[in-house]
């Protein structure tokens, strides 16, 4: 037997919430219209991208680099690397290529103005461009100039695009004509390298006519340096003789070298002649060089050696007493008379040598002591005249530099000499396979487009007409009862019976009980199972009945009573952490989720903690996790235990709803529950007597 309680009280929650089960058969009960307009428009796509003309694609690939030649470089610059190009000039270069200029030269080149694909006028103005055009959603051709029309067509069908981290421009360009298309793309590939040459040529031109003018006026002004330089020179007396110096320089360096070797021959002179007078006084043998090397003591030291040999030849048969040993001695010692009579010649000829080098020696130095002066008084015209030729070598070296860049101008005045900072890597092709239009991603984005529109709005209007307001408010419990048991419930509400069970469904059974919660819609969503005695076990009753409500609908089953053997019993994890573990905090809410081995039941167990309901309920963001999975599942189904203790106000927080097992209606402690369980805040309570597994069980709604 059930006894319901009204429906919930005022300021439970209120509002239809999305029910994407309802959704999903809302689709499916109207998916032929969803599905008509998305073949309608699949099948208008389709005969459409057979009707438009194809255009075929055609594409060239340029190579930007330097290429100055390193032999036709001017020397100094031989060595120089070249910069290379970076991202902004490779970027610059696309804009060269789709600058008007260039688009004019091509078409002016293939007569593309003459071509009605690229002036739409030449064949008449179609009737809906005509009509755009009038309303201004686009440009009228009409009112466009032939030249404007040609080079919006063109633009169209151009596309230049660098490729990533290269310096590789792709040229790609769409026409009706293949083979125009691969025209189009190698003559804007050959105009870009032609134009890069003449620019270089251009340069070259204007870089020798600017040169050749400058260097006319370098010349004069060289010209006009170099006469101030020797102006100055000759006025200040500064001429240049030999080595570059001038002449009053080269006078003092003369007179200075030679007051030097006067110094040193004085000196010379007067060492040698007190060297020849000391060998004179002390009487030693005269030994001097310059003295050995005069011919009369030559001669005269060769007649001493041959008298000393004849008297040495005598003494040894005569006395010294002897006449001719006195003569030979008479004859040496004039000899040696002689001999230092003509050293003292010599010296006193080394002497005036010496007072002759003195008087040259102060002749020498007066004469640089007055080139001193002197060139103490030009120190400052000197200095002027060096700036002067500073000056004049600065504009010979720039006449000179100039001459050597006119000479590299006028070398590259051609289009052979001036090389393109670019090459064609690769040529376009014709090709026989149209690139527009894409005919099947067309039709599949125009088809998947079309559904989720028709999906949209079909579920839009479903939500749109979903009902929403306020829960009725609270009124007093009715109740409802068999014709068997209605004088026994008499006592707990004076309020006549309610609705009969739904036709099919055996009323005072689980499944009746199932099917009332079904209809009941958001008034069942939270529901709580609860025994009216300590004695009777709720889990077989909450595992029957969530799996009997799982059948249609998301249903998870929570144990919240301690010892939950039953619902453990039941899941493909057994050991999984349960609530008692996420109150603790050692585990996830969605890790405590499992799923039930026989049906799409999903579970949540008590948990293996030493943790009560108690303590579960009490954990902070207890109810916010309820509230998630209410707004998560179809139905919340908690297995409550026995209807006792201050913790089921607790549970009237989570679970707006209960059930109450029973084994009979007669006994007190029924309807005590049922009034504890009203008074914890319980809007709907329905009282099921015998439970699951229990032949004969009975139910009734009040």
């Amino acid at each position: 037997m059930s006894v319901a309680s009204p429906p919930p009280r005022a300021g439970g929650s209120s509002g239809a919430e999305l029910d994407l089960s309802q959704l999903g058969a809302t689709l499916w009960r109207k998916k032929w219209t969803v599905l008509r307009p998305t073949i309608l428009v699949a099948v208008a796509t389709l005969i459409v991208v057979q009707f438009i003309t194809p255009r075929y694609q055609a594409e060239s690939r340029v190579f930007i680099e330097s290429r100055d030649n390193a032999y036709l470089r001017p020397d100094v610059d031989k060595d120089i690397a070249q910069n290379p190009v970076d991202d902004e000039a490779v970027t610059s270069q696309v804009q060269i290529i789709l600058s008007r200029d260039l688009a004019r030269e091509v078409i002016k080149n293939l007569k593309l103005g003459d071509k009605p694909e690229f002036d739409s006028a030449r064949n008449g103005v179609s009737p809906i461009k005509a009509v755009l055009g009038l309303l201004g959603l686009v440009r009228d051709p009409l009112n466009m100039t032939p030249e404007e029309r040609v080079l919006t067509a063109y633009y169209d069908r151009l596309t230049v695009t660098p490729v990533d981290k290269s310096r590789v421009i792709n040229i790609d360009f769409l026409s009706q004509d293949p083979q125009l298309a691969a025209q189009v793309a190698n003559a804007i590939a050959d105009a870009y390298l032609t134009r890069q040459r003449e620019t270089k040529e251009e340069q070259a031109k204007t870089a020798s006519q600017w040169l050749a003018g400058e260097i006319d006026t370098m010349r004069q002004k060289v010209e006009d340096a170099d006469a101030k330089v020797e102006d100055f020179r000759a006025k200040a007396n500064l001429l240049v003789g030999n080595n570059n110096t001038t002449l009053s320089a080269q006078t003092l360096g003369d007179v200075n070298a030679q007051l030097a070797a006067a110094r040193a021959q004085k000196a010379d002179a007067e060492a040698k002649a007190k060297m020849i007078r000391d060998m004179l006084r002390s009487g030693q043998p005269i030994e001097s060089s310059d003295i050995l090397n005069s011919e009369l003591i030559r001669r005269l030291s060769e007649q001493r050696v041959t008298l000393r040999a004849q008297l040495a030849e005598q003494s040894a048969t005569l006395l010294d007493n002897h006449p001719r040993i006195i003569e030979l001695k008479a004859q040496i010692a004039d000899l040696d008379k002689q001999i230092r009579a003509e050293a003292d010649t010599v010296a006193r000829s080394f002497e005036n040598d010496a007072k002759l080098a003195g008087a040259r020696v102060d002749t020498l130095t007066a004469s640089l002591d007055q080139l001193k002066n002197q060139a103490a008084t030009t120190n400052g015209q000197d200095v002027q005249l060096r700036a002067l030729e500073r000056d004049a070598k600065s504009q010979r070296d720039l006449l000179e530099s100039y001459l050597a860049k006119y000479r590299e101008a006028a070398s590259r005045n051609s289009l052979e000499s001036s090389p393109a900072d670019a090459r064609v890597i690769s040529r376009a092709t014709v090709s026989n396979v149209p690139a527009y239009p894409k005919k099947l991603p067309t039709v599949l984005i125009a088809t998947f487009a079309t559904l989720l529109i028709s999906s949209g709005l079909v579920m839009t209007k479903e939500i749109l007409a979903a009902p929403v307001g306020p829960a009725p408010a609270r009124t007093e419990p009715t109740v409802g009862v068999s014709d068997t048991l209605a004088p026994r419930l008499a006592a707990i509400a004076n309020e006549p019976p309610g609705p009969p069970a739904a036709a099919g469904v055996p009323a005072g059974s689980v499944a009746s009980v199932a099917d009332n919660l079904r209809h009941a819609g958001a008034a069942s969503k939270r529901l709580a199972v609860f025994g009216a005695l300590s004695g009777i076990s709720t889990s077989q009753t909450a595992i029957k009945l969530a799996r009997l409500l799982a059948d249609d609908s998301r249903v998870v089953l929570v144990g919240l009573a301690s010892g939950d053997t039953a619902i453990r019993g039941i899941s493909n994890e057994p050991s999984a952490p349960g609530l008692a573990e996420l109150a603790c905090g050692t585990a996830s809410f969605g890790g405590i989720i499992t799923k039930d081995k026989f049906s799409p039941l999903h579970l949540i167990s008590a948990g293996q903690a030493p943790v009560d309901r108690v303590g579960v309920l009490a954990a902070p963001g207890m109810v916010t996790n309820f509230n998630a999975l209410a707004r998560a599942y179809d139905h919340v189904v908690v297995d409550a235990g026995e209807a006792a203790g201050a913790e089921i106000e607790r549970i009237s927080e989570v679970a707006s709803h209960a059930v109450l097992i029973t084994d009979t209606l007669s006994n007190a402690a029924t309807i005590s529950a049922r009034d504890r369980l009203l008074t914890a805040g319980f809007g709907d309570v329905r009282i099921l007597v015998g439970g699951y597994g229990t032949s004969g069980a009975t139910a009734a709604a009040a």
